[in-house]
């Protein structure tokens, strides 16, 4: 993510902070020094290439999810810390539900879960199939070669959760672009502070517009809960964000992920079209074998002193988690590096753990389930119209995936 000098660690006499650069990182390698912690100092302590101080960094299963359920570590005490970190800027917006401790926390996400009730993701469900054979017709009509990301991977999810939020269709393009600029490690300050508060105002006058409409919309329901008292006006625009950005970009890339896996694992791809009651399980599996993000997401503040791993994380210290080195701890996963379609358990962590895990996890499974589906049945013969090696990555951003996938069939 970047090649500038190292900072000066705040413990720099002590050889066990590691300076973390967070390479930039191709296809599906996984990050050296999160594979070298788990193995070998799996509480660690680190340094990013922003912010200041050092934080805790923990990596095995049980330990990720002892820190992301246990209420001694909290969220809510991050504001106002310069929090060691990947991106240059550090823009939470107020009320944001990622940086609430319950039982502020299980208050707004009682209101989301309004939203993804069974009634809804059916409906949901039978949009996305129709969003997906729209965009497959487009595709066939264009021909080959094709660019995925374009013409699946970026416009798919973005329907989906438009059609969850309510937002119009020709608002979305302009807010994914705001998405865009929040979520980019490289985006400079002024830059990120734009697109906050076109991202607030826009959302405020969103939920504002669907007070008393009677709709199902994600807006809707917001609107319905601030009028009850559920939720103030600040939280609700802040919970509508986080679904945002969430149902767009981590869809998009994890799907692109998922498409380029199979792409370039062709015995499993085989397998799973010889065996299409193998989807949910195969997607369960990419999932957890998937390295879906750059370093680490946000961090917590411990409120007291708290041993984690046989290491006492002392008051006051920031600590981040990992997910995916979780996904690749070989005491809950054997041989955790393969991809492999036939592990009966996989109670991998992609979605997160706790009060913080996404809330639109099952969303996210369907979304995946159609696209693979429906590409393959529609395109048997895809394959990638150029060398692997010749693929372009996201570079910069705080979710991997490709920036574009080319394909042929």
């Amino acid at each position: 993510m970047t090649t500038t000098t190292p900072p000066t660690p705040e413990h720099a006499d002590d050889p066990h902070t590691h300076f973390w650069a967070v390479p930039e990182l191709t296809g599906l390698t996984f990050d050296p020094l999160l594979a070298r912690l788990l193995h070998e100092e799996p509480v660690a302590r680190v340094r990013l290439p922003h912010g200041e101080g050092h934080a805790w960094l923990v990596t095995r299963y049980e330990d990720v999810k002892f820190v992301s359920a246990d209420p001694r570590f909290s969220r809510r005490a991050v504001h106002g810390r310069s929090v060691t970190r990947l991106a240059p800027h550090f823009v939470p917006m107020e009320g944001a539900v990622g940086f609430a401790d319950p039982p502020d926390h299980t208050r707004m996400r009682r209101v989301l879960a309004r939203a993804f009730g069974t009634r809804a993701l059916h409906v949901l469900r039978e949009h996305a199939q129709d969003v997906m054979d729209g965009l497959l017709d487009r595709l066939a009509r264009h021909g080959p070669p094709a660019d995925l990301v374009e013409g699946v991977h970026r416009p798919f999810p973005l329907a989906v959760v438009g059609a969850l939020m309510g937002v119009p269709e020709g608002d979305r393009p302009l807010v994914a672009h705001w998405s865009d600029a929040l979520l980019a490690a490289g985006t400079g300050r002024e830059a990120a502070e734009h697109a906050r508060r076109e991202t607030t105002r826009y959302f405020t006058e969103l939920i504002g517009r669907s007070h008393g409409t009677g709709k199902e919309t994600l807006a809707a329901v917001l609107a319905d809960a601030v009028d009850e008292g559920t939720v103030d006006a600040h939280e609700a625009v802040g919970l509508a964000v986080l679904v945002q950005i969430g149902g767009t970009h981590a869809v998009r890339n994890n799907s692109a992920n998922m498409v380029y896996a199979l792409l370039t694992h062709p015995g499993h791809l085989a397998r799973l079209r010889a065996e299409p009651g193998l989807l949910p399980r195969a997607v369960d599996e990419l999932l957890r074998y998937i390295p879906h993000r750059n370093a680490v997401g946000l961090s917590r503040i411990a409120l007291e002193d708290v041993e984690v791993g046989g290491v006492t994380i002392a008051k006051d210290d920031p600590v981040y988690v990992s997910y995916l080195t979780a996904n690749r701890d070989p005491a809950v996963f054997p041989d955790p590096d393969k991809l492999d379609f036939d592990r009966g358990y996989n109670p991998h962590v992609a979605f997160g753990h706790g009060p913080h895990g996404c809330p639109g996890s099952a969303l996210a499974r369907v979304e995946s389930e159609i696209l693979l589906d429906s590409l393959w049945t529609r395109f048997p013969d895809l394959r990638l119209a150029v060398p692997e090696n010749e693929l372009r990555w996201q570079r910069g951003a705080l979710l991997r995936g490709p920036e574009t996938l080319p394909v042929t069939w």
